[in-house]
């Protein structure tokens, strides 16, 4: 049975994203949770300090590992990459304060479990999208 080049490529871009996903995901969620927990800021200002903390490690992450196969040069990947970044940031910020005001679930659950969910659209969008080459 012979292996799939494009197969392997997938599979690999997919658990690099994985990993590196869920470091700088790991990386917001403890300072929004620590802010927050220790009312150094709101739920809102904690989780806007999360994801610029994230941020760096999810781009440098990403191009490094996750799409450094792909021909995007960094001055194409990098406003592409903050775009997409800051869409998802949008729904996460929006999901989360509607999952605060409307469920009345504690941040800490309904950040964890928005995280998780805005992941997928961000790993299409990168791939697709932001880390793509013009070849």
């Amino acid at each position: 049975m012979s292996s799939n080049p494009m197969s392997e490529s997938h599979t690999q871009s997919v658990s690099w994203f994985t990993i590196i996903g869920a470091l700088a995901a790991l990386t917001h969620y403890i300072i929004a949770v620590s802010f927050e927990h220790n009312a150094f800021l709101t739920a809102s200002h904690a989780n806007i300090a999360g994801f610029i903390a994230a941020f760096p490690v999810s781009y440098f992450g990403h191009r490094k590992f996750s799409f450094g196969d792909q021909d995007a040069s960094h001055t194409q990947a990098f406003p592409r990459f903050l775009s997409v970044a800051v869409l998802g940031f949008l729904a996460n910020q929006t999901l989360v304060l509607n999952g605060i005001e409307y469920t009345k679930l504690p941040f800490w659950l309904v950040l964890g479990v928005v995280m998780v969910l805005v992941a997928a659209s961000t790993y299409l969008l990168s791939k697709f999208w932001a880390f793509k080459g013009t070849k």
